[in-house]
Protein backbone atom coordinates (compact mmCIF):
# COMPACT_ATOMS: atom_id res chain seq x y z
CA UNK A 1 0.00 0.00 0.00
CA UNK A 2 1.42 3.31 -1.02
CA UNK A 3 1.42 6.31 1.28
CA UNK A 4 -1.51 8.69 1.03
CA UNK A 5 0.77 11.58 2.05
CA UNK A 6 3.44 12.10 -0.61
CA UNK A 7 5.74 14.86 -1.75
CA UNK A 8 7.15 14.64 -5.29
CA UNK A 9 6.25 10.94 -5.40
CA UNK A 10 7.83 9.97 -2.04
CA UNK A 11 6.12 9.19 1.26
CA UNK A 12 6.51 12.18 3.60
CA UNK A 13 6.72 10.32 6.92
CA UNK A 14 9.99 8.47 6.17
CA UNK A 15 11.48 11.73 4.89
CA UNK A 16 10.67 13.59 8.11
CA UNK A 17 11.67 10.98 10.71
CA UNK A 18 15.37 11.54 10.09
CA UNK A 19 15.13 14.96 11.76
CA UNK A 20 13.77 13.99 15.18
CA UNK A 21 15.80 10.78 15.24
CA UNK A 22 19.01 12.64 14.43
CA UNK A 23 18.34 15.65 16.67
CA UNK A 24 17.29 13.63 19.71
CA UNK A 25 20.21 11.23 19.29
CA UNK A 26 22.58 14.19 18.94
CA UNK A 27 21.19 15.63 22.17
CA UNK A 28 22.22 12.47 23.99
CA UNK A 29 25.68 12.64 22.41
CA UNK A 30 26.01 16.24 23.64
CA UNK A 31 24.83 15.17 27.11
CA UNK A 32 27.60 12.57 27.15
CA UNK A 33 30.14 15.17 26.02
CA UNK A 34 28.96 17.40 28.88
CA UNK A 35 29.27 14.55 31.38
CA UNK A 36 32.85 13.92 30.20
CA UNK A 37 33.98 17.56 29.92
CA UNK A 38 31.73 19.41 32.42
CA UNK A 39 31.52 22.22 29.82
CA UNK A 40 27.99 23.72 30.24
CA UNK A 41 27.87 24.83 26.60
CA UNK A 42 26.98 21.24 25.71
CA UNK A 43 23.92 21.43 27.98
CA UNK A 44 22.64 24.41 26.01
CA UNK A 45 23.25 22.62 22.72
CA UNK A 46 21.47 19.50 24.00
CA UNK A 47 18.52 21.56 25.29
CA UNK A 48 17.92 23.12 21.87
CA UNK A 49 18.51 19.83 20.04
CA UNK A 50 15.74 18.29 22.13
CA UNK A 51 13.42 21.23 21.40
CA UNK A 52 14.04 20.93 17.66
CA UNK A 53 13.70 17.13 17.81
CA UNK A 54 10.33 17.41 19.53
CA UNK A 55 9.05 19.80 16.87
CA UNK A 56 10.33 17.50 14.12
CA UNK A 57 8.78 14.49 15.84
CA UNK A 58 5.38 16.15 15.95
CA UNK A 59 5.59 16.94 12.24
CA UNK A 60 6.63 13.38 11.39
CA UNK A 61 3.85 11.98 13.61
CA UNK A 62 1.13 13.77 11.63
CA UNK A 63 2.17 12.03 8.42
CA UNK A 64 2.79 8.73 10.20
CA UNK A 65 -0.77 8.84 11.51
CA UNK A 66 -2.11 9.49 8.01
CA UNK A 67 -0.27 6.40 6.74
CA UNK A 68 -1.33 4.31 9.75
CA UNK A 69 -5.02 5.13 9.30
CA UNK A 70 -4.83 3.80 5.74
CA UNK A 71 -3.39 0.39 6.66
CA UNK A 72 -6.10 -2.28 6.36
CA UNK A 73 -7.43 -3.57 9.69
CA UNK A 74 -6.57 -7.09 10.78
CA UNK A 75 -3.11 -7.10 9.20
CA UNK A 76 0.26 -7.60 10.84
CA UNK A 77 1.18 -4.19 9.43
CA UNK A 78 -1.65 -2.54 11.39
CA UNK A 79 -0.47 -4.18 14.64
CA UNK A 80 3.16 -3.21 14.06
CA UNK A 81 2.11 0.30 13.06
CA UNK A 82 0.23 0.68 16.33
CA UNK A 83 3.21 -0.48 18.41
CA UNK A 84 5.56 1.71 16.32
CA UNK A 85 3.37 4.75 16.93
CA UNK A 86 2.95 4.08 20.66
CA UNK A 87 6.69 3.54 21.16
CA UNK A 88 7.44 6.80 19.38
CA UNK A 89 4.81 8.69 21.40
CA UNK A 90 6.62 7.31 24.45
CA UNK A 91 9.95 8.54 23.05
CA UNK A 92 8.49 12.00 22.55
CA UNK A 93 7.08 11.99 26.10
CA UNK A 94 10.44 10.97 27.60
CA UNK A 95 12.28 13.70 25.75
CA UNK A 96 9.57 16.28 26.46
CA UNK A 97 9.80 15.61 30.19
CA UNK A 98 13.59 15.71 30.00
CA UNK A 99 13.36 19.05 28.18
CA UNK A 100 10.93 20.46 30.75
CA UNK A 101 13.22 19.39 33.60
CA UNK A 102 16.09 21.17 31.87
CA UNK A 103 14.14 24.36 31.12
CA UNK A 104 14.15 25.56 34.72
CA UNK A 105 17.88 24.99 35.21
CA UNK A 106 20.29 27.92 35.08
CA UNK A 107 22.93 27.81 32.34
CA UNK A 108 25.68 26.97 34.81
CA UNK A 109 23.77 24.24 36.64
CA UNK A 110 23.48 20.69 35.32
CA UNK A 111 20.04 19.18 34.91
CA UNK A 112 18.97 16.42 37.28
CA UNK A 113 20.04 12.85 36.74
CA UNK A 114 16.38 12.15 35.94
CA UNK A 115 16.56 14.54 32.95
CA UNK A 116 19.64 12.73 31.65
CA UNK A 117 18.15 9.28 32.32
CA UNK A 118 14.92 10.12 30.48
CA UNK A 119 16.80 11.20 27.36
CA UNK A 120 19.08 8.13 27.50
CA UNK A 121 16.07 5.82 27.85
CA UNK A 122 14.32 7.82 25.12
CA UNK A 123 17.11 7.26 22.61
CA UNK A 124 17.07 3.53 23.39
CA UNK A 125 13.32 3.44 22.82
CA UNK A 126 13.81 5.43 19.60
CA UNK A 127 16.01 2.60 18.31
CA UNK A 128 13.14 0.17 18.91
CA UNK A 129 10.65 2.55 17.26
CA UNK A 130 12.99 2.98 14.32
CA UNK A 131 13.39 -0.78 13.92
CA UNK A 132 9.62 -1.20 13.93
CA UNK A 133 9.33 1.55 11.31
CA UNK A 134 11.94 -0.27 9.24
CA UNK A 135 9.93 -3.47 9.58
CA UNK A 136 6.87 -1.62 8.25
CA UNK A 137 8.68 -0.16 5.25
CA UNK A 138 11.41 -2.65 4.42
CA UNK A 139 9.63 -5.89 5.28
CA UNK A 140 5.95 -5.15 4.79
CA UNK A 141 6.20 -2.42 2.14
CA UNK A 142 3.89 -0.01 3.99
CA UNK A 143 3.94 3.39 2.38
CA UNK A 144 6.26 2.41 -0.46
CA UNK A 145 4.95 -0.64 -2.33
CA UNK A 146 1.72 -0.78 -4.27
CA UNK A 147 1.53 -4.54 -3.68
CA UNK A 148 2.76 -4.53 -0.09
CA UNK A 149 2.84 -7.81 1.81
CA UNK A 150 0.97 -6.56 4.87
CA UNK A 151 1.13 -9.93 6.64
CA UNK A 152 4.77 -10.88 5.95
CA UNK A 153 6.38 -12.76 8.83
CA UNK A 154 8.82 -11.08 11.20
CA UNK A 155 12.21 -10.33 9.66
CA UNK A 156 13.88 -11.87 12.71
CA UNK A 157 12.21 -15.24 12.06
CA UNK A 158 12.23 -15.32 8.25
CA UNK A 159 14.88 -12.94 6.89
CA UNK A 160 14.41 -13.32 3.12
CA UNK A 161 11.70 -10.78 2.29
CA UNK A 162 12.58 -10.75 -1.41
CA UNK A 163 11.31 -14.30 -1.79
CA UNK A 164 8.02 -13.29 -0.22
CA UNK A 165 7.47 -10.39 -2.61
CA UNK A 166 8.46 -12.37 -5.71
CA UNK A 167 6.21 -15.30 -4.79
CA UNK A 168 3.15 -13.11 -4.17
CA UNK A 169 1.21 -12.69 -7.38
CA UNK A 170 -1.61 -10.83 -5.65
CA UNK A 171 -1.47 -8.30 -2.79
CA UNK A 172 -2.84 -9.41 0.57
CA UNK A 173 -5.00 -6.76 2.13
CA UNK A 174 -7.03 -8.69 4.68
Amino acid sequence: MESKAKLFGHAIHPILIVYPLGLLSAAVVFDIIYLVTANPTWLTVSFWMIAAGLIGGLMAAVFGLIDYLNIPNGTRAKRIGLVHGLVNVGVMALFAISWLLRSGVADIEAPSLVAFALSFIGVGAALLGGWLGGELVERLGVGVAEHAHLNAPNSLTQPDANELRVSDKHPRHA
